[in-house]
């Protein structure tokens, strides 16, 4: 082989030759470990005071360097109702979207994308026109909603007290039938 052929040879990067180039790799600092190390005695902490104590708790969330931090200043508030319903809404135009004569549950609600996620019951509103006959099953209608579901030639539906949470999630089971 020719010179110039071996250091084309030596360029091309082989898994076995791969190297850091080098300054890139440094040797692990021994902390506490005698005057020679350079980091003997008090590890590059310094003399005393809290950034030379352990945990020295600068790293606690929300810590203003001793000061009362806001989240301490600051009074609570509110609170979350455990007994709290989610009701899905959507309004009398969104059901546009079905052919005359379909009875619309809470499923084909869900399949069609008018309602996501977990609810515990569905009302429809009175936003909006509706302009072909539906049989709708909801757990609640608005006044305004039931005059334009009957007046298009529908029927609303009401369904059972959502009190039960028959629809939360996909693999919830089906209200029990009577």
């Amino acid at each position: 082989m020719s010179e110039e052929s071996t250091e084309q040879a030596n360029d091309v990067p082989i898994l076995s030759r791969l190297r850091p180039p080098a300054g890139a790799v440094h040797r692990k600092k021994r902390k506490g470990r005698g005057p020679g190390s350079g980091l003997g005695k008090t590890s590059g902490k310094g003399q005393k005071g809290q950034k030379a104590r352990s945990p020295g708790n600068f790293q606690k969330l929300g810590f203003e360097g001793g000061q009362t931090a806001l989240q301490r200043r600051l009074p609570k508030f509110g609170f979350h109702n455990p007994f709290s319903k989610k009701i899905a809404t959507l309004n009398v135009s969104d059901l546009g979207r079905f052919d005359a004569g379909t009875t619309v549950t809470v499923d084909s609600l869900r399949e069609a994308g008018l309602v996501r996620g977990r609810f515990d019951g569905v009302k429809v509103l009175g936003t909006g026109e509706i302009d072909r006959a539906l049989t709708v099953q909801a757990h609640a209608f608005s006044k305004g909603a039931i005059e334009k579901i009957e007046k298009a030639g529908g029927k609303a539906v009401a369904l059972e007290d959502p009190s039960r949470t028959y629809y939360r999630g996909k693999n919830a089971a089906a209200p029990p039938t009577k």
